[in-house]
């Protein structure tokens, strides 16, 4: 059986199992995530060798330290899968759930209720805990998953979802539930995408190439999380303490994620006072500091920032910075050049963060704190399929309820229309 055969088969059964899914045995989710939790727990030392394997092999081709890091999995990052699994545990149920009831004046009572979206395809590179994150949020909303992560991380993916197929069946829920692509390289993925007929969304999880491939070849419709161009604006009325403090966090504590900032914004009043310290904090973490004209006066050791720049996520320890004369260019900045992510503002001016909080068109607006925290799990989604950066269906980190879709129900006493 060649890789297109075996694919087709795959969503074959993944769109049979997904109608079953539909009604699932009660309490049958949750008793899947605990043997999960469990199974993960019990398997440390196999996962990290697996993954040991993934991570050497990216290192030997040369892959950036942001890169690596995205691909590792060490024992606290195992640990927090597993707390995501418990605390995805301890979440509703959405499916079922009554959003909406009318009573018409013909006597018909419409109900729109929740329910699963069906079959959802991800396909992601880099990060294997986006195997797990995917899979248990899909699963607990009632859909089925079709996973096709990165060859980079095939060994890490491979034991994931060999734990999940374990884990099922203790469950006694179908193993077709969850599912793998890992032949046929980019022709797999191309593939996958034409099957509209059994697989219902496409999440793509990734670098702008793929976001970009995924869109054009796609038949299936897609919810995109692109990249994450994000800003963090330093107003004139800002606290320095607090602002050195959260753009520090926002750039430096996991620069290779979609949520880290890329772009400094500093007001010209507070950029004398705030910028030469910032520089040097940024200087130690070893951060290659890019930027405008008035920037490299303060800063002379920046590198010149060009166009490109503002435009450019970075995923690593690089920051663009841009000296502005207000707070609506500040804005004005971040809607021309933004992804439409993340993005905050530090002041102590309650006006300015009320401006900048309704006029800045993204899917996630601070005042006061790191960009860093758009999450599903710091949100209180629990774990996250991803950060939608679309308008439609989903918009900013996806959790359960993002992962249903809705019908009515209607229910008459023989009535009919006139």
């Amino acid at each position: 059986m060649d890789w297109k055969e075996k694919t087709l088969n795959l969503a074959r059964n993944a769109k049979r199992a997904s109608l079953n899914g539909l009604n699932f045995p009660e309490g049958s989710k949750d008793i899947f995530l605990s043997r999960l939790a469990g199974n993960l727990e019990g398997k440390r030392k196999e996962i990290i060798k697996a993954n040991s394997t993934d991570v050497a092999g990216a290192v030997a081709a040369g892959c950036s330290a942001a890169f690596a890091d995205r691909l590792r999995l060490d024992n606290e990052r195992i640990g927090k899968m597993i707390s995501a699994v418990e605390l995805v545990k301890k979440l509703p149920d959405p499916v079922g759930e009554k959003i909406w009831e009318t009573e018409r004046p013909n006597g018909l009572h419409i109900e729109r209720v929740r329910t699963p979206i069906g079959v959802i395809g991800i396909i992601y590179e880099s990060r294997p805990d986006v195997t797990i994150e995917a899979s248990i949020l899909c699963i607990k909303a009632g859909n089925c998953v079709i996973l096709r992560g990165g060859k980079e991380a095939k060994n890490s993916n491979r034991i994931l979802v060999d734990i999940l197929k374990q884990s099922l069946e203790e469950a006694a829920l179908e193993k077709d539930v969850v599912n793998l692509v890992s032949a046929g390289g980019r022709k797999a993925v191309r593939y996958l995408l034409s099957l509209s007929g059994y697989i219902d969304l496409i999440i793509p999880r990734g670098g702008e190439s793929l976001i970009e491939a995924v869109v054009q070849y796609s038949r299936i419709p897609v919810i995109k999380h692109y990249k994450g161009i994000c800003h963090t604006y330093v107003d004139k009325d800002a606290d320095i303490e607090m602002a050195l403090s959260v753009s520090f966090n926002a750039k430096v504590q996991r620069p290779g994620t979609c949520n880290a900032t890329e772009t400094l914004l500093v007001h010209r009043e507070i950029a004398d006072s705030f910028l030469p310290r910032m520089g040097e904090l940024f200087k130690k973490a070893k951060v290659e500091i890019r930027g405008c004209p008035e920037t490299r006066k303060i800063l002379p050791y920046s590198a010149r920032a060009f166009e490109e720049d503002w435009m450019t996520e970075y995923l690593d320890l690089i920051i663009s910075i841009r000296v502005v004369d207000s707070l609506e260019e500040a804005i004005s900045h971040i809607n021309r050049y933004g992804s439409m992510h993340s993005d905050s503002i530090i002041t102590g001016n309650a006006e300015s963060a009320e401006k900048f909080l309704k006029e800045v068109d993204s899917a996630a607006v601070f005042h006061n704190a790191s960009t860093r925290f758009t999450d599903g799990g710091q949100f209180g989604l629990g774990a996250e399929i991803g950060i939608s950066t679309d308008k439609i269906h989903a918009r900013g980190p996806m959790g359960l309820e993002e992962l249903t879709t809705y019908k009515y129900l209607v229910y008459g006493h023989g009535q009919i229309r006139e």
